[in-house]
């Protein structure tokens, strides 16, 4: 089968499956879309418990276990480069020794700022609700009812 041929086969599955076009202020074919309207469901869930036990994971097996093995590939490397000393070996080893921290310091930073994103998400999230709450009692015009608040 040659080229065109498969194209058009690949063509013809595509069309079959239908429109791969965008679909703007429309709902799901069935129901209220997710989180609007009668019987729909929140999309955003917040679970704190959770959130500060990911971030202990984090905290005190994945940072220390990357620490760990960044070290350990450290002193093997060390060993390696002495062996070959006077070798270009040495030198391409110790490259290779620089480019590895590089990236264990990274990760070791992604880590961390993903451990500090999971603990700070309740308060982020408290703080936008509000600061919302604010924005609409600005606009907000008295009521009896502000009385019972």
């Amino acid at each position: 089968m040659g080229f065109d041929e498969e194209w058009a086969g690949l063509r013809a599955a595509a069309a079959e499956r239908g429109s791969t076009g965008m679909r703007l202020n429309g709902l799901p074919e069935e129901g209220p879309a997710p989180g609007y309207g009668p019987g729909g469901t929140s999309t955003l869930a917040s679970t704190p418990s959770e959130k500060r036990a990911a971030a202990g994971v984090i905290e005190n097996e994945l940072l220390t276990s990357t620490r760990k093995a960044g070290d350990h590939a450290d002193e093997s490397n060390g060993s390696a480069v002495t062996a070959f000393s006077g070798w270009a070996t040495a030198a391409a080893l110790k490259k290779v020794q620089t480019t590895w921290d590089g990236q264990v310091k990274t990760l070791l930073g992604r880590l961390g700022r993903e451990r500090d994103g999971l603990r700070n998400t309740a308060t982020t999230l408290r703080g936008v609700d509000i600061d919302r709450r604010d924005g609409i009692d600005t606009i907000r015009l008295p009521s009896a009812m502000d009385s019972y608040r």
